[in-house]
């Protein structure tokens, strides 16, 4: 399945055929968290991105309240059921997790698409560096830190980061390969003792997956477009629909695209 192009590996999940995390599948395309809200809360969100550029780098939005397709993201794109799973937000708590959300679909929704750290993974592996979540065949971790974001509206909360260890040279290495790509998160916002952000068990990550650290290796963290979630659970929207962590959308966009330089 990794060989997957981007519109195969989506109708695998409008059929329910993948359901898993999207990391290290269709190689070569950009990946996007999602957020979908009600219409009166759109501004708010959308000025939350702005102020919020590093967890929060804007893809996409959809053109009308209700529209399930997102033509400049990804041909015959239904959102409602192409990513492999959901997660349903009422009153700021989680709901359920499902893998096709067309039962609970209103025509005043509007979808958000933010970028993905899974995007920027292809470079850092081409550049021989090693990626441990897809190593160890698991989702990222992911953790809430202390970094706080500037709010907007109704929306406000803490950066959420992932992480990935690495020798401390190939930090400094994945800092200037992903300081090409701001729309997927750009370069990381730390590396070294998670106390400093915050974190206080780094074996204990509250989305995800733990992976292993060798010895002489550092974690190194990056804005996590999982960030919204915690907004948007903070600000008790009646209703609201998020990806899962981990289970992005694959867009058509090649990740060469959103390179700056």
């Amino acid at each position: 399945m990794l060989t997957l192009t981007p519109h195969q590996l989506r109708l695998q999940c409008r059929s329910g055929a993948f359901s898993g995390n999207t990391s290290g599948f269709a190689a070569g395309f950009v990946q996007a968290n999602m957020a979908i809200l009600p219409r009166q809360y759109a501004a708010d969100f959308l000025q939350f991105c702005h102020f919020n550029p590093k967890p929060c780098p804007l893809l996409g939005m959809a053109a009308t309240p209700g529209a399930i397709d997102m033509p400049a993201m990804a041909k015959d794109l239904d959102i409602r059921s192409d990513l492999p799973k959901y997660r349903i937000f009422r009153h700021g708590k989680l709901a359920d997790e499902v893998t096709d959300v067309r039962s609970v679909w209103r025509d005043d929704l509007v979808t958000f698409l933010i970028g993905c750290s899974f995007s920027f993974e292809e470079s850092l592996l081409a550049d021989g560096l090693e990626i441990r979540n897809i190593t160890e065949q698991v989702n990222v971790p992911m953790y809430r830190t202390s970094l706080a974001c500037t709010p907007a509206g109704v929306f406000h909360g803490g950066m959420v980061v992932s992480m990935r260890p690495m020798k401390p040279a190939d930090a400094i290495r994945a800092i200037q390969i992903c300081s090409r790509f701001p729309q997927v998160h750009g370069a990381p916002v730390h590396f070294g003792d998670p106390a400093a952000i915050g974190i206080n068990d780094i074996t204990k990550p509250d989305f995800g997956d733990a992976v292993s650290i060798k010895p002489g290796e550092v974690p190194v963290f990056w804005a996590c477009g999982v960030t919204p979630q915690v907004a948007i659970a903070n600000a008790n929207l009646d209703f609201c629909i998020t990806h899962s962590p981990g289970h992005m959308l694959v867009t058509d966009i090649p990740n060469s695209k959103l390179s700056v330089f």
